[in-house]
């Protein structure tokens, strides 16, 4: 079998960033459905998006006596709205206002008779627009859409693989629409101390010891799509520490390790040097932050 996808498509940010703006709003705005919709779970585990076979979808939300799911396809480039007991509505995912998309996106929830109030104003961006008032952001370019959802198939596809020979709680692999990036954690089972400034979110987020990893396209002011992995709190001297591949390394700035994607995509094996660089940046983090490995993992 071979170790290597034939997927790993090139991702530029700079080809297709107005694209990827734009995206992020959209999936914001049904991630706030999906956030009205359903109870909470620790750490939000509630309100992101998975990766589909054909795109990113909510899975199902209880809605009434029913059941909704909502799922944005990048194959067919529409974004599809589903009851479970039949009727289903959809619209076109092309280039339009963020205004235009939500405006669309609420004839169809009322079309299928899901009365769902949502907050207006986007999360985690800087100088955010209402989704009403936005026209700002209105590209979208099929193609780089359908390789960004590609790559989450491909990163899942790792994340999972990596998560096997954990016994601890670990998360779902599932896309954060407010950062948009997708991620996949685990946890120690030891409460973290506080975190100074810490947020109503963050507060739930980080509410026990974590080593997250995950990939984010580059948004955020990065400038170039990137796997991450982190911890949380920090444990001493975690940025002195060699990760494997060599391409990969620390950031300062972001006070976490990174490889590039375009890094791994000049790997003789992509899968095998993402793999290196999950299990590596774990067992480094979990080793300073002495966790008790022998119980959590599969010996």
């Amino acid at each position: 079998m071979s170790t290597q996808s034939s997927q790993w498509p090139a991702l530029p940010w700079n080809e297709w960033a107005a694209t990827a703006d734009t995206l992020h709003m959209w999936t914001q705005i049904v991630g706030k459905t999906r956030l009205a919709l359903t109870p909470l779970q620790n750490h939000w585990w509630n309100v992101p998006l998975y990766v589909t076979a054909h795109g990113l979808g909510t899975s199902a939300m209880p809605c009434g006596g029913d059941v909704l799911d909502i799922e944005f396809d990048f194959l067919t480039h529409h974004l599809h709205l589903r009851h479970g007991s039949g009727p289903e509505a959809s619209l076109p995912l092309r280039a339009q206002s963020v205004a235009s998309f939500y405006k669309k996106y609420l004839v169809c929830l009322d079309s299928l008779g899901v009365d769902v109030r949502i907050n207006p104003m986007p999360v985690e961006v800087p100088n955010p627009i209402r989704f009403d008032l936005d026209t700002v952001h209105d590209a979208y370019d099929p193609v780089y859409a359908q390789r960004f959802w590609r790559v989450l198939v491909d990163a899942e596809r790792i994340f999972k693989r990596f998560g096997t020979g954990f016994l601890g709680k670990i998360s779902p692999v599932h896309f954060f629409w407010g950062s948009f990036d997708l991620a996949v954690t685990r946890f120690s089972g030891r409460p973290a101390p506080p975190r100074e400034g810490a947020d109503g979110i963050q507060r739930e987020a980080y509410s026990h010891e974590v080593i997250s990893a995950g990939f984010w396209p580059g948004n955020g002011g990065y400038g170039a799509a990137a796997f991450y992995a982190y911890a949380a709190p920090v444990p001493e001297g975690l940025g002195q520490v060699a990760i494997r591949p060599r391409a990969a390394g620390w950031d300062a700035t972001l006070g976490e390790f990174i490889f590039k994607y375009d890094a791994l995509l000049a790997e003789t094996s992509p899968d095998v040097a993402l793999m290196e660089f999950l299990t590596s940046t774990y067992e480094a983090a979990a080793d300073l932050a002495k966790w008790d490995r022998s119980t959590l993992e599969r010996q």
